[in-house]
């Protein structure tokens, strides 16, 4: 499907209706979104987080962005192909691995458990990310956390 051809219909409410919300999510994307610029980690590596978190939130609207973003940057087709997967390839970089991990925790933070505790993937980041570039994933993983839930709540449904 040709993504120029994509329209998006809200199908529960406007985005000018959202209010402050509205002005947080903007907000919030001019700092770690797909357009930010030198957020402090590799363009290519933002991305995958962005998509990831798109993914795992079921976002419609939020997956036909960042599949394009992430083409747009020239990640590898097979990376784009395999993120859903991507602890069952050798296709990222432990750096990555350690990013998406993280990504993933704070997404389902409801599923963390005493065993299996947040500070251990904060711990493994560490290994491979400056506090800076850290604080930088947070936002990013935020960001996209605020974005796909308010796209979803307005119902964003991208349409042919």
């Amino acid at each position: 499907m040709d993504t120029e051809a994509v329209t998006i219909e809200n199908r529960r409410f406007a985005p000018e209706d959202s209010g402050p919300l509205g002005e947080i999510a903007a907000q919030f994307a001019s700092a770690y979104g797909y357009t930010a610029q030198d957020l402090g980690v590799e363009p290519a590596l933002a991305q995958l987080l962005r998509l990831r978190v798109s993914q795992i939130n079921n976002c419609t609207y939020c997956l036909n962005v960042h599949y394009g973003a992430a083409r747009d940057l020239g990640i590898p087709r097979i990376k784009i192909d395999t993120l859903s997967a991507w602890w069952e390839t050798d296709l990222f970089s432990p750096a990555e691995q350690a990013a998406l991990a993280y990504t993933e925790a704070l997404t389902r933070i409801a599923d963390t458990t005493v065993a299996d505790r947040f500070a251990a993937y904060h711990e493994q980041a560490v290994e491979h990310f400056s506090e800076t570039q850290i604080v930088a994933i947070a936002g990013i993983v935020i960001n996209m956390n605020v974005w796909t839930r308010l796209k979803l709540a307005q119902g964003a449904t991208p349409t042919v």
